[in-house]
């Protein structure tokens, strides 16, 4: 800047300081919010999710049971609803195994034959064990599983 001999400071100098000043304060309240949230999902940390099936008693032993709930999620402005189906199984009424019910060939949903003792998916005859291993078809892998745990009598499976 540049000062007169008496130590003042010229018009002109004084606006350019006042229109640096005045920009700096709107570029960063405009650009700190977006740093924040361009880099703000990156730094929150994945929370653990369970999801409510429904009570224990409705599983049947040793027999496949299919369980269906809605689950809300809220990502910025956006709600959305999706339906989350899991068969689940117990030999003992004690420990539980939650299976997906969608194919691992090409996301179908599969379906429990009783009489056959198998899961079956309809779209490329993908047949599944009752502990989800694959027995025959395209299918490249088991069908997957979920975490489980029991509250209060009530199963619920963790998501991810």
């Amino acid at each position: 800047m540049d000062m007169s001999s008496k130590g003042k400071m010229s018009r002109r100098d004084l606006m350019k300081a006042a229109i640096f000043s005045i920009g700096g304060l709107i570029g960063a309240s405009i650009g700190l919010p977006a740093i924040g949230y361009i880099v703000g999902p990156a730094l929150k940390q994945a929370a653990e999710v369970w999801i409510r099936l429904g009570t224990v008693s409705k599983v049947k032993l040793d027999d496949p049971t299919l369980f269906k709930t809605i689950v809300e999620t809220q990502t910025g402005w956006i709600n959305t609803q999706e339906e989350i189906s899991a068969y689940v199984l117990t030999t003992d009424g004690k420990d539980f195994a939650a299976l997906s019910n969608v194919c691992t060939h090409l996301g179908c949903r599969v379906r429990w034959i009783a009489e056959e003792g198998k899961f079956f998916c309809p779209c490329h005859d993908g047949v599944f064990a009752k502990d989800g291993t694959v027995i025959s078809g395209p299918p490249p892998r088991p069908l997957d599983r979920f975490q489980t745990k029991v509250e209060d009598g009530i199963l619920f499976i963790k998501r991810g």
